[in-house]
């Protein structure tokens, strides 16, 4: 089995990162592949409302590598999304990239994937639910099975401000990794 995470950070090797390699650690040792994906080293467009996608499955005249990146996506069992936190939201990468996701939506090709939630913002209530709650939407939206850590969260969030800061924050680090082993669990329950 294979989870694709997709982290929505500008900064190489951030706090969004650091707190995927934390779940990235309980998938592996429960025997689940992991690839890392940064947007930022990827060109991601908005959508420009063309709706090309809607009449053509996996068409879209914009090149860049979204393609790429959905069809990644399309053959993972598990998908792991993470955002630092701008402006109560994600990063306006990852919204362009949950945008473009239509063409995935169309056939239903992340149906029943197992996904999990990351976000890090540089306060307490910084905006971490609401970013959280964006990334549930995208699940929503495309029938992924969400995964939570123990306690009943949405998600893993943490709180960070300075690159590295993240790895004081304990309690994230520790739901990141109860949210691999969420995933896990359930990656194993779905493909029986």
């Amino acid at each position: 089995m294979k989870v694709v995470a997709i982290n929505g950070s500008a900064r190489k090797d951030g706090n969004t990162q650091t707190m995927i390699g934390e779940a990235a650690k309980a998938l592996r040792k429960a025997g689940i592949e992991v690839e890392s994906i940064s947007l930022r080293d990827y060109d991601v467009r908005p959508c420009n409302a063309c709706e090309l996608c809607y009449t053509k499955s996996w068409h879209c005249p914009i090149k860049d590598d979204v393609m790429e990146l959905l069809t990644k996506m399309r053959a993972a069992d598990g998908l792991l999304m993470a955002s630092p936190v701008y402006g109560a939201d994600v990063t306006a990468q990852m919204k362009a990239f949950f945008d473009r996701s239509v063409i995935a939506y169309i056939d239903q090709d992340f149906r029943n994937k197992v996904g999990g939630a990351i976000t890090v913002g540089a306060g307490f209530h910084g905006g971490q639910e609401l970013a959280l709650l964006q990334i549930l939407s995208f699940y929503a939206f495309h029938g992924v099975i969400v995964a939570s850590p123990k306690g009943g969260l949405f998600g893993a969030m943490g709180t960070a401000s300075d690159r590295g800061d993240i790895k004081k924050d304990k309690e994230a680090l520790k739901n990141a990794r109860e949210l691999g082993t969420r995933m896990a669990e359930l990656l194993k329950m779905v493909n029986k």
